[in-house]
């Protein structure tokens, strides 16, 4: 399935960007955005896993210059878990990671809880998801194997904010 994201909700620069479904012939570029946007990346296996897996949502960005960000979500008995957003760092604050939580929340409807761990520290993300109505409901400590960060949990209730970042 392959979508212009041309959302009126999200900057013009995002205009030209495919989202469509991560393929694994995506993973090269995956895991080069994956390692100089993160500490500790996950791993080519990680990435296979998820790709494997029939009941989470995998989703590229893509622009005429190739990969610029993904998304990793999987689906639990009544609740879907967002792993993993990806942008590369060359490329933050375009709305690319908008536009890919858009489609994924376009894609699973309002009927279930969306959950996800992000670092405290990371204001930007914490802003965008709370756009989205993300709510904070708790902690886990120690929980980034890099530096021993808490993770904030936050929480996108049944049928809140499914219609796109707001503010």
């Amino acid at each position: 399935m392959s979508e212009i994201a041309n959302l009126k909700a999200l900057p013009e620069r995002t205009a030209r960007l495919e989202i469509r479904g991560l393929a694994y012939a995506d993973l090269p570029s995956v895991l080069a955005i994956e390692r100089r946007a993160f500490g500790t990346p996950w791993s080519m296996a990680m990435f296979v896993l998820e790709l494997s897996k029939a009941s989470g949502i995998c989703l590229a960005a893509r622009s005429e210059n190739g990969l610029r960000g993904y998304l990793i979500c999987s689906r639990y008995a009544e609740m879907w878990h967002l792993m993993n957003v990806a942008v590369d760092p060359e490329r933050r604050r375009e709305g690319i990671a908008s536009a890919l939580i858009t489609h994924l929340l376009a894609m699973i409807g309002g009927d279930d809880k969306v959950m996800l761990e992000v670092r405290g520290s990371n204001a930007g993300a914490i802003d965008m998801y709370r756009r989205f109505g993300f709510a904070a409901v708790g902690h886990r400590r120690r929980y980034y194997q890099d530096n021993g960060e808490d993770a904030l949990v936050m929480e996108l209730e049944p049928d809140s904010g499914r219609a796109g970042p707001s503010g």
